[in-house]
């Protein structure tokens, strides 16, 4: 079983982080954070990675429900999506499977929860 879903896209790695950004507003999310980890790791460790941003997406309603069902959950919030460039003019896009994520938590609502955000991502992820 994977712990995530992906996609290939045929375009620039800014044009991907747009896409994808207006894909997961379609669905509810919103982005928290954005986390340039090619940035990050040139400054802190002095050196040179592909572009790779880490999207802080979050989805309110789903948040809430997580938060009643499990109030612990936060450690596990927000959903993060990732863009990375795969070569010049393609990006690849992937997600966190909730239910993997979750699935080490014995709570049947924080379950369903995840079920629900799990449909979300996966949508997602296929109209990209």
């Amino acid at each position: 079983m994977s712990y995530y879903f992906s996609k290939s896209l045929d375009m620039p790695f800014a044009a991907a982080i747009e896409h994808v950004t207006k894909k997961l507003a379609g669905k509810g999310f919103g982005i928290l954070t954005r986390i340039d980890v090619q940035h990050t790791m040139k400054v802190k460790l002095g050196v040179d990675f592909k572009p790779y941003m880490i999207l802080g997406a979050c989805n309110p309603h789903f948040a809430w429900r997580a938060l009643q069902a499990e109030d612990k959950i936060g450690a596990m919030l927000p959903c993060n999506v990732i863009v990375t460039e795969a070569a010049p003019g393609k990006a690849e896009v992937a997600t966190v499977d909730p239910m993997v994520a979750m699935g080490a938590i014995d709570n049947p609502q924080l379950a369903a929860t995840a079920k629900d955000v799990r449909l979300l991502l996966r949508e997602m992820i296929e109209e990209l």
